[in-house]
């Protein structure tokens, strides 16, 4: 197994009552370092991902900008070291009602700088248009959305749901933590080797008979009973105040998710509707902005961060 990176910032795991949950936050730093120039940063990760995910670009960001500031990153429910909730389903507006909960535990009362990949790019969107008064920038590393549905779809979707309520759901396991790092590379080729070291044992871990499996509860796996209605996504996105940047990677092709179902150009059409977006490409780069190109994706934040 290759040598594993060496992080610039340690972080600090400490555990927070959330709704009630035990959950699980990462933080470089701490108050003392919030101004009102460099609020506090938080991350959230994407879908089958952790916070831990984010240790490359902070690095980055630190060594961009030769500062220290306060960053957190929680495990979103469910996944990580975060407890799982003991529901067969999850639904997206608990992820709001989680970070509002955890921007209240963690004391932050002023303006935040938020950032979201993939899953957690939809969430912050969201939020930064519902608590205007919470998010100073926006920043969104690839987080899409879901193609547009129509009131059709429902009856077929329910019964995919009720379908899969029966199915018990499992993750593939793992024989060593060198199995879950070569896992992480065949996910992502440009991942390089001492990066997935390090990341492995903090998206994995062993259980009582020594495999190794992904910390992310199974229920996960369950298609969303609720449609994803785009007009409705789209009026909150209308009321983001914030300036946003978003980033992507050139070597992204979201035609392997979704065919032509949602074009890149329709997912254009829907960010022109937040009054203040920056736009840029990071090459080359894919879906993983923060593992691909940590360095150059922190130029930018520095850059649009202040």
């Amino acid at each position: 197994m290759s040598d594993a990176y060496q992080p610039r910032r340690e972080p600090r795991s400490t555990f927070l009552p959330v709704r009630g949950l035990r959950y699980h936050v990462l933080q470089w730093g701490d108050a003392s370092l919030a101004t009102a120039a460099r609020p506090p940063l938080l991350m959230l990760h994407g879908w089958m991902d952790v916070g831990a995910s984010f240790q490359f670009a902070v690095d980055a960001l630190a060594a961009a900008d030769g500062f220290e500031r306060w960053i957190i990153a929680p495990d979103w429910r469910g996944f990580g070291l975060t407890d799982a909730p003991g529901v067969d389903s999850y639904w997206f507006p608990d992820y709001l009602g989680d970070l509002e909960a955890l921007l209240d535990a963690l004391a932050i009362a002023g303006p935040i700088d938020l950032l979201g990949h993939s899953m957690g790019g939809n969430v912050a969107m969201s939020y930064a248009g519902l608590r205007q008064q919470r998010i100073r920038r926006l920043v969104n590393l690839e987080g899409f959305g879901q193609p547009a549905s129509e009131p059709r779809h429902a009856p077929r979707r329910l019964v995919q749901w009720l379908d899969e309520l029966k199915q018990p759901q499992a993750l593939r396991s793992y024989d060593s933590v060198a199995a879950v790092a070569e896992r992480l590379m065949k996910n992502n080729p440009l991942l390089t080797a001492d990066k997935a070291t390090w990341l492995a044992p903090h998206w994995a871990a062993a259980g009582p008979d020594g495999r190794w499996r992904i910390l992310g509860d199974p229920a996960h796996k369950r298609v969303n009973p609720v449609l994803y209605r785009v007009p409705e996504v789209l009026e909150t996105w209308k009321l983001i105040s914030a300036p946003m940047l978003w980033a992507e990677g050139d070597l992204t092709d979201v035609s392997k998710w979704w065919g032509t179902r949602y074009p890149r150009s329709e997912f254009l059409e829907r960010l022109a509707v937040v009054p203040q977006v920056q736009q840029v490409v990071l090459s080359p780069c894919g879906h993983m902005l923060h593992h691909d190109q940590p360095e150059a994706l922190a130029g930018h934040l520095s850059a649009f961060l202040g």
